[in-house]
């Protein structure tokens, strides 16, 4: 009895902390969500995952194995395939080179930073060309040129452009008399940052294909086995064969995703999350 009085009176205390917590007024956080958008790849694999794991549930009769299936089809295509992800932020690394270096040349001949931001708009290189176009018409428009470039660094989020904007942002501060040379020094960084990715990338590279080599042999391995020697599998028709079956898909599925993360590579941190550029 006494021991159920302590843990009844434990329960009221528990509950009356959550009740006051619960009452505390605290500062709301402003966040802008990256919604996930499945592109037409995306749209593509996810169809055929779902049609092999129907088709292998009807020739096998194994849901964890239809499950399996369905989720090998959905991710190994971009966990083995090419790193489309690296040749992107390559990409955008030397564009952000680029268009520091026609900032840095538009300076020389444009009245300030602004209109040379307008000025570049035009001409900016590809993988950014959006972006840039944003903000030179934000601009434009007259906003503030720290929100603007505010707004240009959470809609590019890379940490290269990170540092150009830092740069732009001190200078529309009062603090841009070397702005050209450090636009320069900035141009030099992010080229040789391009070409340090490109080195690490091609040395991970033989990881991508041992990953490509061990999931092709075990494809190979278990479509024999279902077409020739299908008494080898009986046993997993059972339900203890499908809990060991679904114990093994995520050990290989782990394996997997462990290779793919080992072969490409990271991201740096970037400088200005949650913080203007002007902070």
């Amino acid at each position: 009895m006494n021991l159920s009085a302590v843990l009844f009176g434990l329960g009221c205390a528990a509950g009356l902390a959550l009740f006051v917590d619960g009452l505390r007024r605290r500062e709301p956080t402003v966040s802008r969500p990256r919604r996930r958008v499945l592109t037409r790849a995306d749209r593509n694999r996810l169809v055929a995952g779902v049609l092999g794991g129907i088709a292998v549930a009807v020739v096998t009769r194994w849901p964890v194995a239809a499950v399996l299936t369905a989720a090998a089809v959905w991710a190994l295509p971009k966990v083995l395939g090419p790193d489309r992800e690296h040749t992107v932020v390559v990409a955008r690394i030397e564009a952000v080179a680029t268009w520091t270096e026609l900032l840095r040349d538009t300076l020389s001949s444009a009245a300030g930073l602004e209109q040379a931001i307008i000025a570049t708009a035009a001409v900016a290189p590809p993988p950014i060309a959006v972006h840039v176009r944003a903000l030179a018409h934000a601009v434009r428009s007259g906003a503030r040129l720290s929100d603007a470039l505010r707004a240009f660094a959470e809609d590019l989020a890379d940490p290269t452009a990170d540092l150009v904007v830092r740069a732009l942002a001190q200078a529309a501060g009062y603090h841009g008399g070397q702005l050209t040379e450090c636009l320069t020094s900035l141009a030099g960084t992010a080229r040789e940052q391009a070409s340090i990715r490109l080195r690490v990338a091609t040395k991970r590279a033989s990881t991508r294909t041992a990953a490509r080599v061990i999931a092709g042999t075990a494809v190979v391995m278990i479509a024999v086995l279902i077409v020739f020697n299908q008494g080898f599998l009986a046993p997993y028709s059972t339900v203890t064969g499908q809990m060991v079956l679904l114990s093994v898909g995520a050990i290989f599925g782990a394996g997997f995703i462990w290779l793919g993360r080992a072969s490409t590579v990271g991201q740096p941190p970037r400088i200005l999350t949650g913080q203007g550029p002007s902070s």
